[in-house]
């Protein structure tokens, strides 16, 4: 439970006098009662509406977006265009960002959450959580480039762990990527190791969970809790 002024500050990413201010012009309601008390107590399951608007009283959320190009994975993006700031007005709460990053020219799934531990579960090395991306080369990767994916490459004195490397068209310049790791530029300098260019570069599946079709760019929903599992599966 959690106290009301708290939680709107929160979910509305206003200050707690904000909230209060609310409260007492008596412009919310918790499950369909007007509530005149900062200190008042609601949880997940309570319906809380605050001028006239639903608010998720969830503890955290959990966000799947279709990432455009140009726009930097980070909560600040020192100027440029964030995926937070694409997010809908009703999304937006305190403490969101995206748990992992994608280049500014990169697009496709990323997760945006308030859940650090959650975060940090996807994110560990250990967990070996597998991310797959489609690319679109400049030139047709060979037998030789698919083993060296499979054997685990080596570059410069890094080592690093087996990748799956799948050819989807007939002259071998768009493939499937799948990964478990999310060092810099991974995938960009596998790649150039063999004397090849990404040119487009689009995340489409993270764990178990594949990219929404109908998330257009930009776009972003949030997770169901089967979702959520199922990264992790």
């Amino acid at each position: 439970m959690e106290r009301l002024d708290k939680l709107l500050s929160s979910r509305l990413n206003i200050t707690r006098k904000q909230a209060k201010e609310l409260i007492k012009n008596e412009k919310v309601s918790v499950n369909g009662k007007t509530v005149k008390s900062a200190d008042f107590k609601c949880g997940d399951d309570d319906e809380v509406v605050a001028d006239s608007k639903r608010i998720n009283t969830s503890r955290f959320v959990y966000i799947m977006m279709n990432k455009p190009k140009g726009v930097i994975c980070a909560s600040d993006g020192k100027g440029d265009k964030t995926v937070i700031d694409l997010l809908p007005e009703d999304m937006k709460r305190k403490g969101l960002f995206p748990a992992g990053r994608l280049d500014k020219d990169t697009t496709g799934f990323v997760l945006i959450t308030d859940d650090g531990e959650f975060a940090h579960n996807i994110l560990s090395p250990k967990k070996h959580i597998e991310k797959a991306y489609t690319a679109l080369l400049d030139k047709p990767v060979n037998e030789n480039v698919i083993k060296d994916f499979e054997a685990g490459m080596s570059l410069g004195e890094e080592k690093l762990l087996p990748a799956r490397l799948k050819t989807l068209n007939e002259n071998n310049t768009e493939v499937e990527i799948i990964i478990s790791q999310g060092i810099y530029h991974q995938i960009k300098r596998m790649f150039l190791k063999h004397g090849i260019t990404v040119l487009e570069l689009k995340r489409t599946s993270l764990g178990s969970l594949t990219l929404d079709k109908n998330l257009k760019e930009g776009e972003s929903r949030y997770l169901t809790e089967e979702e959520s599992a199922k990264i992790h599966s």
